[in-house]
């Protein structure tokens, strides 16, 4: 018996060698490879990185992926209608991502067949567009009127940027409330209504510019802001910002000020302090103009001065990593 299972163990050890797939078990149960070792000791190790690997810009690749972003971690209640490279499922007639779902739910399947996808859930990996798409793809396949529970995807499973079609703008379209998880909200009442008024209530107003892309506006009680997520890479930005700053021109008009950033998914998020009162629109032309600045001076090259230096080194301090 020994040299039947020693026999047994060298030819599954020559499977694995060979790159067989060595199937998931239990991570306390022995290794399918037959190492003799516990899964999570052995083969186990490897998957178990694959799936909790950080992702440092897991929307890169996508169109509109400083969207994703703002939407992900700034904007409280907004959807963006998806297209799949392939033609959907029978049954399916649309897929529409929505920042956040009732009962913080992964996905939705409506009784209608249509399929909202939640984007502002807890991930289980370290990669959030494997999550995405796992939830997406078992939506998909969901039967009518029932959410979709959050798991740990496969570590090789397909990502967003495998399911959608990249041709395909993203567009948002930021909402005051969250009507949009009625497909007739005009009909809720009883405890549906209300639990939609409470939601409603704890949003904070924000609105998308249109001038530029991926600057929202928001109003909170003390003061309004403008929060960018921008493309650049974050070294040359804080570089750029603190020239301009040194300059007095990294404002948006008077009253207003650069006051810090955000670090969300790879990319940075510059804040500014805006006037009570003062609206999106209000904001329009001055982000545009902004922006032409900010083109000019991220071209510049050479070493900051001293008084530049010192605006970085603010920035930085004060910089929040929210991802």
């Amino acid at each position: 018996m020994a040299k039947k299972r020693a026999t047994a163990t060298k030819s599954r050890n020559q499977q694995a060698a060979a790159g067989d797939a060595v199937p998931v078990v239990g991570a306390r149960e022995p290794c399918p490879c037959g190492s003799g070792r516990r899964y999570k000791a052995c083969h186990g190790r490897e998957a178990a990185h694959a799936v909790t690997e950080l992702v440092r810009r897991p929307f890169e690749g996508l169109p509109g992926e400083c969207d994703w972003v703002a939407l992900r971690e700034l904007v409280p209640a907004a959807t963006v209608p998806l297209t799949l490279k392939g033609e959907l499922p029978a049954g399916v007639p649309s897929v529409t991502l929505g920042t956040v779902l009732p009962m913080a739910w992964p996905a939705l399947r409506r009784d209608t067949g249509a399929v909202l996808l939640g984007l502002q859930n807890d991930a289980s990996s370290g990669d959030i567009s494997r999550d995405l798409a796992d939830t997406l793809t078992r939506a998909l396949d969901a039967a009518p009127g029932n959410p979709v529970e959050g798991r740990r995807p496969a570590p090789d499973g397909p990502r967003l940027q495998d399911l959608l079609d990249l041709s395909v703008p993203f567009e948002p379209e930021v909402h005051s409330g969250f009507e949009f998880w009625l497909e007739d909200a005009n009909a809720a009442g009883g405890e549906v209504a209300a639990s939609l008024e409470r939601a409603n209530q704890a949003a904070i107003p924000t609105v998308r510019l249109t001038g530029v892309d991926a600057a929202y506006w928001c109003e909170t009680p003390e003061k309004n802001h403008l929060r960018w997520v921008m493309p650049h890479p974050e070294e040359g930005l804080l570089d750029a910002l603190a020239r301009l700053h040194a300059a007095g021109a990294s404002g948006l008009g008077e009253g207003t000020r650069l006051v810090g950033s955000f670090r969300a998914h790879g990319l940075m998020v510059p804040v500014w302090d805006l006037p009570v009162g003062t609206s999106a629109e209000e904001v329009e032309k001055p982000a545009a103009a902004f922006e032409e600045r900010l083109t000019e001076t991220l071209a510049r090259t050479g070493p900051l001065t001293a008084e530049e230096r010192r605006a970085r080194s603010g920035f930085t301090n004060r910089q929040i990593t929210l991802s």
